[in-house]
């Protein structure tokens, strides 16, 4: 059993994908759910590739990304209505890690992300024993999700 360590303000956290592997749960149907309406009308009757190819600005390099997670980065998340005031916070935060190609924040970032909720309830809420969304401390090198396994 893996020891439990009480995250800090400086704890940086990021979404786990081998949390939503063992739940069982399937992370492209949640992010489906997470398309904005003019997205899920544009894609709902079409077939999309499941990764596509993608040419980083910063440094030319061509990497093979998810397409739903590159839709919702590229587009939903820039939508005003993405993250509200009456968003829960636990999906605000996953909604940022989506937004950010999952880099790792800390709380402190989180909040600053977030503009609402100090960085004390944003790590009550997160850094607790119970993992929401997959959000938890970084303790591994992190696997985004934008990059072929290998």
């Amino acid at each position: 059993m893996a020891r439990y360590v009480k995250p800090t303000l400086d704890t940086k956290f990021h979404i786990d994908f081998d949390w939503w592997q063992q739940k069982g749960w399937d992370l492209q149907i949640h992010l489906h759910d997470l398309l904005c309406s003019e997205c899920r009308a544009e894609y709902a009757n079409t077939t999309h590739p499941q990764e596509i190819d993608w040419v980083s600005l910063d440094t030319g390099e061509v990497r093979q990304v998810d397409f739903i997670w590159h839709v919702i980065r590229t587009h939903c998340s820039q939508k005003p209505d993405y993250i509200t005031e009456h968003t829960p916070l636990t999906a605000a935060v996953f909604r940022i890690f989506l937004a950010n190609d999952n880099t790792p924040l800390t709380p402190r970032g989180l909040h600053q992300v977030l503009g609402r909720k100090s960085p004390t309830l944003i790590l009550r809420t997160i850094g607790g024993r119970q993992i929401f969304m997959g959000v938890r401390p970084v303790s591994v090198p992190v696997r985004r999700v934008t990059q072929k396994a290998a």
